[in-house]
């Protein structure tokens, strides 16, 4: 038997790199903005046993293609719906983390739900970010501008400030290192496209058109999408949705609440 190969080629010919890890049920894990599949590892190690667990890089990310364009939710969308098919993925579970829950929403709204059973949304950033009349408790376009402007100029000096923050401040000084070292791996160009997907995209309409049982996971220390922000709106709008919300958790809960974040993830895949 042939080994199968670790690249899938999308629609517009972009290869991304895949992996998977365990036996079981297939939960295909989706990344977070600007990191890779790797920020997936302690999942793979602590749920394999039960699980066959899936990660991509996506387009610009990691160890796939790095195309001058096609960062918008739709194209991501699309390149979730190649890996899913090229794997013959049925009774699916997603997990996204941040953007990656994003993409998991489009990919619904847009190719249907018949091959997926379960959603899970950790920390995500929806349901729209932006602030504009109707939704007066956003962001101020400027202020996420002002941002990207300081990447510009030093990117690297702001994701070593922003990391203690996405952590808590028992996590280990080399566990934070990893995770800036991934984020860093990512090009300055794909980072900034992603981000404004991520904080000009709004997702409200469709959020009450998800119909499969979903999972959302938010902490009350999260920095980097506060929960008020994003917990609770994105909660309302999906009809079948479970929300817990977990106290003194950051951002990257996935590494500081692992051990509650498995529990939870077993018991809603039921396994």
């Amino acid at each position: 038997m042939s080994k199968p190969s670790s690249q899938i080629e999308t629609r517009d010919g972009v290869s991304l790199y895949w992996r998977e890890w365990g036996q079981g049920a297939p939960v295909l894990f989706v990344h977070s903005w600007a990191l890779q599949s790797r920020m997936w590892d302690y999942q793979f190690a602590s749920l394999g046993d039960r699980m066959r667990c899936i990660a991509f890089d996506r387009r610009g990310h990691g160890r796939s293609d790095c195309p001058p364009g096609g960062y918008d939710y739709d194209t991501l969308a699309d390149d979730m719906a190649d890996v899913i098919g090229a794997l013959d993925l049925r009774e699916l579970t997603l997990v996204g983390h941040s953007m990656g829950g994003s993409e998991i929403i489009r990919y619904l709204t847009r190719h249907g739900s018949s091959r997926v059973k379960r959603i899970v949304l950790l920390a995500p950033v929806l349901p729209y970010l932006t602030k504009s009349a109707d939704n007066p408790a956003g962001v101020p376009e400027e202020k996420f501008e002002m941002v990207r402007a300081l990447w510009r100029t030093d990117f690297p000096r702001w994701v070593v400030d922003n990391t203690p923050a996405f952590f808590s401040p028992e996590t280990s000084e080399q566990m934070m290192e990893w995770g800036a070292k991934l984020l860093l791996e990512t090009p300055l160009p794909v980072a900034i496209e992603c981000n404004r997907a991520v904080t000009g995209t709004d997702f409200r309409a469709e959020l009450s058109r998800i119909e499969v049982p979903t999972l959302l996971i938010h902490g009350t220390k999260d920095v980097s999408i506060p929960i008020d922000l994003a917990g609770p709106p994105t909660a309302a709008l999906i009809p079948h949705c479970t929300f817990k919300v977990y106290e003194g958790a950051p951002h990257g809960l996935m590494y500081t609440h692992a051990e509650q974040l498995h529990a939870d993830l077993r018991a809603f895949v039921g396994v």
